[in-house]
């Protein structure tokens, strides 16, 4: 087998790919029948109509305790004017449940009965025919449909077999998946391994198989399988020989010239899609080998995540003669624009919050390599073809990744980067009532920018003016006049260059930026990070022209600590906890003030008041401390305004 490169042939759209698809197989001769016990049937389909066996009831039956009697004896019967009735004669006992004496065709109610001596009653209203009885066949007569075929059985449909006399029912086989990871640097989790520089471990074909359990699949997976033509073949081929109905080989469905998967879905059978219009999940792979389905998984995680919710997903579904569940979506605010290219459709994941009487979207990164977007993101809107990009402020539906009432919960905080939001989110999560926090970093300004247009709680700032010496108040008051807010200290912040352990390239300070072997690494415009940075650069009479480096950027702090770990820079301007959290060395340049802002339309949110009650906790303070590069003296207190005092 040739390690040549391959071109994607033609790409299309999802639907048509799966319709390509259900022409070639045929779910009949694929997905067969099975027999199973009733009482473990829930949530299988029936695989042929069922009719039963037995009436519900089987027999007359009262439906309260109380007596039985005939009717037409009971008729005369007025208030004030009772009829007289004989033990044995004229009533027999009964209770719920029990079967209807012979004669008989009503019940009265215990309640309504005067017991006049040990054997007569007497009853001041008629009884009707039928009255209080459980007629034979009520519920169920024999012979009749029970339930039709490619029915998905439920709790409640389990009672109804079982009392109609079904003991076992004829199903469709659950659809079984075969997941092959694949690739030489891919580490088998299973033996906990601990990864190298170029290694990943095996995470992509455990995702995969959790997602599909939920579909209600039997889903099995082995160790990742090394490129290697002959062993992928071998795997492939043990697949296709076990019951398994779908085949998944995860990676190598690019155009790498290690990307085997298209070669050996063509040495066994037919590959029928070689990409599709969408962005994550292009590569995607779908072919037919022995009447089996086969599947080429791209080897980023939200690519992969991509082929099996939108092309996988809907064949599973198909094949177990399920319909497919409609996802539910709420309408949401664009909190910035997003571009995007024409002629792809895009799933733009997105973390989701209400604020005021609204839900508010915040774009999440992108990257198909990024599976913590999809742990962060409450959901996700699609970006169709004929689309250039969505607006900022835009309306759009957004596909719900969780639970609806979840988003209540969802604290939605915008602006500067800081590590103690991680710890406060952790916090707010171990709450009594938990809060989950959507932190979106594109800093201060950004922050107020989302202040003002009302889609956030919070925004984290820092913005340092040098002409009043404050901190917040200047830019609030320029670029939000009129808003009604307070301003909450979260602490106290140590700001620096980070550099490697050991400082090998000797930096000591904003002049050394200027060197031609020190490569630096930015923050975004907007952050207060950079105002701080050109702040220290024009104190210096340093341009920004000078600074190797100042052009690339990073959207926080651990951002830039990674790239000064990684050496792709040798230093960069943040916090001491970052640094101190990957274990680098620190040059300081500047404490800084770290504010909250709160607008006056969400200080009295139970979300906003419970952050406020942990700003004010000794516990929460020691545990800023212990992040390094803090001080918490002003820690939860309301900031007030230079000239005020």
């Amino acid at each position: 087998m040739s390690s040549q490169r391959h071109i994607y042939l033609q790409t299309i759209a999802i639907e048509e790919a799966i319709q390509k698809v259900k022409h070639y197989l045929n779910v009949g001769q694929l997905v067969g029948k099975e027999t199973v016990s009733t009482h473990e049937a829930s949530g299988r389909v029936t695989a042929t109509p069922i009719w039963a066996r037995y009436s519900s009831p089987t027999f007359h039956s009262a439906a309260m305790d109380g007596v039985a009697v005939k009717a037409e004896k009971t008729f005369q019967a007025r208030e004030g004017s009772p009829v007289y009735l004989k033990k044995g004669r004229d009533y027999i006992e009964v209770n719920t449940g029990n079967p209807l004496p012979q004669g008989m065709d009503a019940v009265i109610m215990i309640e309504n009965i005067v017991q006049v001596d040990e054997d007569t009653i007497a009853i001041e209203q008629p009884a009707f025919p039928w009255q209080h009885v459980r007629r034979i066949g009520e519920d169920i007569v024999a012979t009749e449909l029970l339930l039709p075929q490619n029915h998905e059985l439920s709790a409640y449909d389990i009672g109804a077999l079982l009392s109609a006399g079904i003991f076992e029912v004829e199903v469709w086989e659950k659809v079984k998946i075969h997941i092959i990871p694949t690739g030489n640097e891919v580490l088998d989790f299973r033996l906990k391994p601990e990864p190298e520089a170029g290694q990943v471990v095996d995470s992509n074909s455990q995702v995969l198989a959790v997602l599909a359990r939920k579909w209600g699949c039997d889903v099995e997976t082995i160790p990742p399988v090394p490129d290697e033509p002959v062993q992928l073949e071998e795997a492939v081929a043990r697949a296709l020989n076990s019951s398994a109905h779908i085949v998944v080989i995860g990676a190598g469905s690019s155009a790498g010239s290690k990307d085997f998967t298209r070669q050996v879905m063509e040495r066994f059978g037919q590959v029928l899609v070689h990409g599709i219009k969408a962005m994550p999940g292009k590569p995607s792979l779908l072919g037919e080998a022995g009447g089996k389905l086969l599947v080429g998984a791209p080897g980023y995680p939200v690519s992969a995540v991509i082929c099996f919710e939108q092309l996988l997903k809907p064949l599973v579904y198909w094949l177990a003669h399920k319909p497919l569940p409609e996802p539910e979506k709420v309408d949401v605010e664009l909190t910035r624009r997003v571009p995007s290219k024409l002629g792809v459709r895009e799933f733009l994941r997105l973390s989701i919050g209400r604020v005021g009487d609204k839900y508010v979207g915040t774009p999440l990164a992108r990257g198909a390599g990024m599976i913590t977007t999809l742990t962060k993101a409450q959901g996700m809107t699609i970006i169709e073809e004929q689309k250039e990009g969505l607006e900022e402020g835009a309306v759009v539906p957004a596909i719900l990744l969780r639970d609806k009432k979840e988003l209540e919960q969802v604290l939605v905080i915008v602006g500067s980067h800081d590590n103690t939001l991680d710890l406060l989110a952790n916090e707010l999560m171990g709450l009594d009532r938990p809060i989950r926090v959507s932190s979106t970093h594109v800093g201060s300004m950004g922050g107020l920018m989302a202040i003002k247009k009302g889609s956030a709680h919070l925004a984290g700032t820092h913005l340092f003016d040098p002409e009043t010496d404050d901190y917040n108040f200047p830019f609030i008051d320029k670029y939000i006049p009129g808003l009604k807010f307070k301003l909450i200290n979260l602490a106290i912040r140590h700001q620096g260059l980070i550099v490697p352990r050991g400082n090998p390239k000797n930096i000591k300070g904003i002049i050394d930026l200027t060197r031609k072997d020190v490569r630096f690494i930015n923050r975004q415009r907007g952050a207060g990070t950079r105002i701080l940075l050109d702040y220290h650069l024009k104190k210096a009479g340093i341009s920004p022209e000078q600074v190797n480096g100042y052009e690339k950027e990073e959207f926080t702090h651990m951002a830039v600590a990674v790239n000064v770990l990684s050496r792709a820079a040798d230093c960069g301007l943040g916090i001491f906890a970052a640094a101190r959290a990957l274990g680098l060395d620190f040059v300081p340049l500047a404490r800084e003030r770290y504010d909250l802002l709160i607008p006056d339309y969400a200080v009295d949110d139970e979300k906003v008041q419970a952050v406020l009650g942990l700003l004010n906790n000794d516990g929460f303070k020691k545990k800023i401390l212990t992040l390094g590069g803090y001080e918490v003296d002003l820690t939860g207190q309301e900031m007030k305004r230079k000239d005020e005092g």
